[in-house]
């Protein structure tokens, strides 16, 4: 693909530099190639920065990528949910004061290093910082730092500033030694020294910049950052990124780049492995494929064995805020693929894996929901995918695997898979039409384990065998940390297949006031994580018999009800009654 084909973005848009996807269609072994790759990458900047910890330091690997979030939404969500799953790291969008605007790409078109962008001031950072730690949950900071803002304006922090000029930070002459809009990416000197999407390129290479860059992101860890993600590290020379670092009070604070992976480009992402991790975007891309074309089967070996990054250096990720929006990936609207996709992440030993958790969109501009409050999980857009019940479930399963390899692997040639991790954890995925039922082999301890993707109880006999039944598009998770389920409490457990169009959602209603009382506004919406089945599951007394119906609405507001008369169900003296319906048209 020629540099002129590629897909233009509005000088006004600032979204991580995309680059076309001409990876190979099947596993590439090319592991020999990727070592020396990595090798020469190591040997270039030894001795310019510390090498990054194999992977996101400590034993809790996953980060929760709160796109957008407010920083007081933040910190509530380490305390309530992010903390209690096991999350290691939680990631904030850039904090740094910015253009003003509605749109999410405001918060990566920087004005100043003050913090006061619209996610909130110093003070509400800080105390976010503060209150993630508190539940266990260190922070990483999205940092941009390849370029300031386009245009002339004041910035959300009262900054005024005019492009080129940033006062008090930078000058013209920090931003002089190349004023165009990157237009060849088979052009080292282009990619890393123009203009991306017009955009002031920041001269790296300058003392004065790299100083000013340093200042801003010690005063990240002076308020108790934990480590960073360099937006389009790819557009900054790896030799550069490795000085900045070295000036932190703290250089061996985690760092994540994005240098997103072009195949014959001038800039290759293994460059920057030398002063720390790299995102591996071949990952979601290959995942996308195989969940939507190919086969789960395909997925044996995948990490290393395709050609990617040593995995104790790689990021990884099903989908980020631009890749979603652009179709490099999957992203929410894929439903159980998605769901799945996410379960496979979490559970398959390759990488320090990131979990998206954005906001419904149909314009791909737009910006968070309230300003980025986020008053309530599935309530006003907020997709919350980092609370989802089969992701969430699997950062607990992913700690508990840490160090196994993978053990016991079994495919049907298709898209149903199993494996294990060693005496510590198995999984099971069914991406297909049709229920599975199978004696699955593990390697774990005959006992009695909680699937936390049901919160179903699962014996294991002496051999290391059960017995069970996935649905279609579902999966099955046993690991050593999950060894009884809690009680659930009395109630209904909703499960309905209901196919939307965009920007539709299902609801439950009904004749009780914790269904809403029939009323269309205070319907309950239901979890399209394994759509086209949308789940609840609602506390309900003992006992209690109830009528309801499902219904959908759209983002106007306009609701729908199914067809036909109201269904009833009765509560169970002890636990819940599971319903299993279809929408009726």
């Amino acid at each position: 693909m020629s540099p002129s084909s590629r897909a233009r973005r509005s000088p006004a848009r600032r979204s991580p530099d995309r680059t076309p996807d001409r990876s190979p269609r099947r596993p590439a072994r090319s592991l020999l190639a990727l070592a020396a790759l990595t090798a020469l990458a190591g040997t270039a900047l030894a001795g310019q920065a510390p090498q990054a910890v194999a992977s996101a330091p400590g034993g809790k690997d996953v980060t929760a990528v709160l796109f957008e979030w407010r920083f007081d939404s933040v910190g509530k969500a380490c305390t309530e949910s992010l903390g209690p799953a096991g999350y290691g790291y939680v990631q904030v969008s850039p904090p740094q004061e910015h253009v003003q605007g509605a749109q999410w790409w405001t918060s990566y078109q920087p004005v100043s290093y003050k913090i006061a962008g619209r996610l909130g001031d110093r003070d509400a950072f800080k105390r976010m910082v503060d209150t993630c730690h508190a539940a266990g949950v260190k922070v990483v900071a999205d940092s941009v730092i390849n370029h300031m803002a386009a245009g002339d304006g004041v910035g959300t922090g009262g900054s005024s500033y005019t492009k080129y000029g940033y006062p008090g930070i930078y000058s013209g002459s920090d931003m002089d030694d190349c004023r165009a809009t990157i237009s060849n990416y088979q052009d080292r000197a282009n990619v890393q020294n123009c203009e991306l999407v017009q955009l002031a390129d920041l001269d790296t290479g300058e003392d004065h910049v790299r100083g000013r860059i340093a200042g801003y992101l010690n005063d990240l860890l002076s308020l108790g950052v934990d480590g960073f993600r360099i937006d389009a590290a790819k557009h900054m020379p790896a030799a550069d990124l490795a000085n900045i670092k070295s000036r932190l009070v703290n250089p061996g604070a985690y760092w994540k780049q994005e240098a997103i992976h072009g195949a014959g480009e001038a800039v290759s992402p293994s460059e920057y492995l030398g002063t720390g991790d790299v995102q591996e975007f071949r990952y979601a891309r290959d995942l996308k494929r195989v969940f939507q074309n190919e086969n789960l089967a395909y997925l044996k070996n995948f990490g290393e064995g395709w050609g990617y990054m040593a995995s104790g250096q790689s990021a990884v990720f099903v989908d980020n805020h631009d890749t979603e929006r652009v179709g490099d990936t999957l992203n929410y609207k894929d439903g159980s693929a998605y769901t799945l996709a996410s379960v496979f992440m979490l559970a398959w030993p390759y990488g320090s894996p990131d979990v998206h958790s954005g906001y419904e969109w149909s314009d791909k501009d737009a910006g968070p929901p309230n300003g980025g409050a986020v008053n309530a999980c599935y309530a006003d857009g907020w997709k919350c995918q980092h609370a989802w019940r089969e992701i969430s479930s699997m950062v607990g399963f992913r700690n508990a695997a840490r160090g196994q390899g993978v053990t016991d692997w079994w495919d049907n040639g298709g898209d149903q898979i199993a494996f294990g991790r060693g005496a510590k954890a198995y999984v099971a995925l069914n991406h297909e039409a049709g229920a599975l039922t199978r004696t699955f082999q593990t390697s774990l301890a005959a006992g009695t384990y909680c699937d936390v993707q049901s919160g179903r109880a699962v014996t294991v006999d002496s051999g290391g065998r059960f017995t069970a039944t996935l649905g279609a598009g579902t999966a099955l998770a046993l690991h050593v940390g999950a060894r009884t389920c809690a009680a659930s409490p009395a109630g209904a457990s909703f499960a309905v297949d209901a196919t939307t169009s965009p920007g539709q959602n299902v609801y439950v209603a009904g004749d009780r006031p914790e269904l809403g009382g029939w009323n269309t506004a205070a319907a309950l919406k239901l979890d399209p994580a394994a759509y086209p089945v949308w789940k609840l599951d609602v506390t309900l007394p003992p006992g209690t018999s109830f009528a309801y119906k499902y219904v959908r609405k759209d983002a106007s507001g306009s609701v729908t009800w199914e067809s036909g008369a109201n269904r009833t169900a009765t509560v169970p003296a002890n636990g819940q009654v599971t319903l299993t319906d279809t929408w009726r048209s």
